[in-house]
């Protein structure tokens, strides 16, 4: 596992996987944007396949903003293509069933206790009221999310750890973070 990445520093560039298409540099599909990535834990996860819903709005509300958005699994990309269904998304994924992207950002598992928090268990409550269930278990089931604001210049303008595996800021908290990135001309 490789240190975390911290705001202020360039973003780590890596090669990634979508469901369509394969060896895409990061730095290039950023181009000169600003970007907001999410690092999930894989597709079969209720509380992912939630948070990605809810991304399916706050993707357009990024975007107006001139940020693009990414959403790190650890899926392989015909489980994800296969959840598509066809549908577009207005984010890219990024396949990562090795883990590698995620080590390379210090984007580290957690223990039991991340898994099993109370917020954790509600989160997995709604998720499962709404309607999702659990798919095909990739990657570490202990794996905590992490979200990103890249500037312009591709620099970390944003770093956020999970404390567990639910903790993902909320996409107004996000789009605000983005404003603020986009006023200081980054």
């Amino acid at each position: 596992m490789r240190q975390r990445v911290t705001e202020g520093t360039i973003a780590p560039e890596f090669t990634f996987d979508t469901p369509d298409e394969r060896g895409l540099g990061f730095h290039a599909a950023i181009a000169g944007r600003m970007a907001v990535v999410y690092f999930l834990r894989y597709m079969g996860c209720p509380i992912c396949q939630s948070k990605m819903a809810e991304l399916r709005h706050d993707a357009r509300t990024f975007a107006e903003k001139g940020a693009r958005t990414f959403v790190v699994l650890q899926s392989d990309p015909d489980i994800v293509r296969q959840a598509m269904e066809g549908e577009a998304w207005p984010f890219t994924v990024i396949c990562d069933p090795e883990q590698a992207i995620f080590a390379r950002w210090g984007v580290a598992p957690g223990n039991l206790l991340h898994y099993l928090a109370p917020s954790v268990l509600l989160a997995a409550f709604r998720a499962s009221r709404a309607g999702f269930r659990h798919g095909v278990k990739e990657g570490s089931e202990l794996q905590r999310p992490a979200v990103f604001i890249i500037d312009r210049a591709a620099t970390v303008a944003v770093a956020h750890f999970g404390r567990t595996i639910a903790d993902v800021p909320a996409g107004a908290v996000i789009a605000a973070r983005l404003k603020h990135v986009r006023k200081a001309g980054r």
